[in-house]
């Protein structure tokens, strides 16, 4: 889960943090208020979304009066970032940079740890700095028994300062941002730039925090800033109707039961030169409501032009699946075609069921893969 720079930067403060002041505005008066409570001639107005490359697409300005502010923070709010449209922008102090850093906490699956990473190349995008420079970018592992002492803290400062005054401003810094870390259940604590003042002082001007969803549990405080996209809020609607479901960019509607199946078919369907569009896991139930609901949560993706029903019959028997689709797409008035596989026991019967209906039956997982590719580039 992801939240604001604005609200990262209140658990930054929570956690003593130096951050460069701000305040978060939804319309120009309050973007003017804010301007008058800083009592600074020189402040930056920020685009607030849940995405990066704010600076790029112009939601980032330096505003020196009223007359600027009230341009900029029109121009800004209503603009679309990467999909994402600016409901309210940051007027925060601005600061006199000196240099620019780069600090982050996350979850490496590799080491299976956390990883602190820190670069002298702040500012930009870390992405491209790792591509290009990889020597620029520090990675340190973290023992999660030990976590950051004065001494680890210390030491790994040294890669971003000399000076012994700036290292212990840093190494400060580092700790309390891995004890956030921690503390949340975050799966990424970042800040770029982390900067050093013409004044001498280790600022973190910019915040950005993703939280595990399995741990939201734990902090209801957290849980509640969650600012579900169209795509997220369907995920978790499915997740409230007992399946698992995430969209992706393709045509092809995949309905299956069990995560192992569901990632073959999709990998069946990029082998034939298809392209998925979802992983949808409804479980092991033959209940007709469900099958239901799965395909309604399909359809509404205007992309799809044909589904796939991939089914293995384990406990569930394949000649109740086939009962229960029928059921289901009794209630169900489509025209989009539909594919369906069904293996493991009672398939013989199953199959049988369906025949004759308005499916395309496949008798193998190969069969039925290629059937719905056919199927696309005819509808093309």
């Amino acid at each position: 889960m992801k939240i604001h720079e604005y609200q990262a930067k209140a658990f930054f403060a929570e956690y003593g943090i130096p951050i460069n002041e701000g305040y978060v505005c939804a319309d120009v008066d309050a973007a003017l208020e804010a301007y008058h409570k800083l009592n600074s001639p020189l402040v930056v107005v920020k685009a607030q979304v849940l995405t990066g490359g704010r600076g790029k697409a112009g939601g980032v300005k330096l505003a020196r009066n009223e007359k600027e502010l009230r341009e900029l923070t029109e121009s800004i709010l209503g603009m679309t970032i990467k999909g994402y449209k600016v409901d309210r922008v940051m007027v925060a102090r601005a600061v006199n940079i000196a240099s620019e850093h780069y600090v982050s906490y996350v979850v490496d699956r590799t080491s299976k740890t956390v990883i602190l990473m820190m670069s002298n190349a702040g500012g930009v995008d870390i992405e491209e700095v790792a591509h290009k420079t990889p020597e620029k970018i520090h990675k340190i592992a973290i023992d999660p028994a030990i976590g950051v002492p004065d001494y680890f803290a210390r030491k790994a400062a040294f890669i971003l300062f000399k000076d012994l005054e700036k290292v212990n401003q840093a190494a400060r810094i580092l700790q309390k941002l891995y004890k956030l870390f921690i503390d949340t259940d975050a799966s990424l604590a970042e800040i770029n730039p982390l900067v050093l003042t013409d004044e001498g002082k280790v600022v973190a001007i910019d915040a950005k925090m993703t939280f595990d969803d399995n741990a939201l549990y734990r902090h209801q405080d957290i849980a509640a800033l969650f600012e579900p996209t169209e795509d997220e809020q369907k995920e978790k609607t499915a997740k409230a109707k007992g399946f698992s479901y995430v969209k992706l960019d393709g045509n092809i509607g995949c309905m299956v039961n069990g995560a192992g199946l569901a990632m073959a078919t999709m990998d069946l369907i990029k082998l034939y030169g298809g392209d998925p569009a979802n992983f949808l896991d409804i479980g092991g139930s033959s209940n007709p409501t469900k099958v239901v609901e799965a395909m309604k949560l399909l359809l509404a993706d205007r992309n799809v032009k044909v589904v796939l029903i991939n089914i293995f019959g384990g406990i569930t028997r394949c000649n109740d699946v086939a009962t229960g689709l029928l059921e289901a797409f009794e209630t169900l008035k489509e025209n989009v075609p539909i594919v369906i596989r069904l293996a493991g026991t009672n398939e013989k019967e199953g199959r049988e069921i369906l025949q004759g209906k308005q499916f395309y039956v496949a008798n193998t997982m190969s069969e039925a893969t290629k059937m719905a590719v056919e199927l696309v580039g005819k509808i093309k």
